[in-house]
């Protein structure tokens, strides 16, 4: 039999998952008309709750200032105690309150009617204080909390979550956020690693392993060997990255003929003549995708003319924090 500690956790998820499937479907224009009002802020979303809903407005204002959207989290009771003063012209606000009838938040709400700013309230009553102020109500749908006497917020907090990501993503969606912006809030950690640029990671044109094509293999073998990249690249006259010799391509040479027939031919007979290349403004997550799909640990970088500029070796990533 199922222990009873898998079965309730098996009974909290499906309850909020249910939830989260009703309130997809309860999205009307209202949703659409408050992203248009967060969208055309000229200042910042001042988010607020108070208790279980406080906590998930923080993630909320957090999540919100990180994917392009100025933001900040504005405890509903030290509102009342000064905090009201940084709520000025030009925000917008949004308020979570499950009731929808928090006392805390009278004095948040009479301000932003004070000052003409836009309301938008997620609660699940609409005839509630919060809903009937609110310019823009976001009604959650009537859904049980997980909580086997219908107390403890759960399944309430797990849609008022669910409803904040939707804004958030909605809008960074409008705005056209990229990955590039994305990493300006997150330079640190292993996102912000995996979001620095090729550039950032890649050996310069002074450590590059090259050779011309003519150069016999024992002399390729040995600038090879001294670069440490476990692959050397061939130059054409131009400048450009005509190909590449890797430690397979030598194994698959002396398959063919030997060493002494190995070291006898020229770097251009052995090469491989479509390498794969990666430009510096690539992301590094990018080139690790591109060197996992391929089995490669090195990868040329090159400007627009193939010319080399660096390498990335699978070590460079590593030490970065990207794979």
């Amino acid at each position: 039999m199922p222990h009873p500690d898998l079965e309730t956790g098996r009974r909290v998820l499906a309850l909020e998952s249910e939830a989260l499937t009703a309130l997809a479907a309860s999205l009307d224009d209202r949703f659409a008309r408050a992203v248009s009002v967060l969208a055309g802020t000229s200042g910042r979303v001042a988010v607020t709750g108070m208790g279980k809903s406080g906590h998930v407005a923080r993630k909320i204002a957090a999540t919100l200032a990180s994917t392009g959207t100025p933001a900040l989290f504005v405890h509903p009771a030290e509102a009342s105690h000064g905090d009201l003063g940084m709520i000025v012209a030009g925000d917008a606000v949004l308020a979570l309150s499950n009731s929808g009838d928090a006392p805390e938040l009278a004095d948040l709400v009479n301000h932003a009617k004070r000052f003409g700013l836009p309301l938008i309230g997620i609660t699940s009553r609409e005839e509630s204080a919060l809903g009937r102020a609110a310019d823009i109500p976001l009604i959650l749908p009537k859904q049980p909390e997980a909580c086997p006497m219908g107390l403890a917020p759960t399944t309430s907090t797990t849609m008022q979550m669910a409803m904040g990501d939707a804004l958030a993503v909605a809008l960074l969606t409008r705005r056209g956020f990229t990955a590039a912006d994305f990493r300006v809030f997150h330079p640190g950690g292993k996102l912000g690693a995996k979001l620095s640029r090729v550039r950032d990671l890649m050996h310069g044109a002074a450590e590059l392993p090259l050779a011309p094509p003519e150069t016999t293999m024992d002399a390729a073998i040995v600038a090879m060997t001294a670069r440490r990249f476990g692959c050397l690249g061939v130059q054409g006259p131009d400048g450009a990255l005509v190909g590449i010799i890797t430690d397979g391509d030598l194994r698959r040479a002396l398959d063919g003929g030997g060493a002494a027939d190995l070291l006898a031919r020229t770097a251009g007979s052995v090469m491989n003549r479509a390498p794969r290349t990666i430009t510096p403004d690539t992301l590094a997550a990018e080139a690790l995708r591109e060197m996992n799909a391929r089995s490669i640990t090195a990868l040329f970088v090159v400007d627009e003319a193939r010319r080399p500029l660096g390498i990335l070796h699978i070590h460079d990533l590593l030490r970065a924090g990207v794979a």
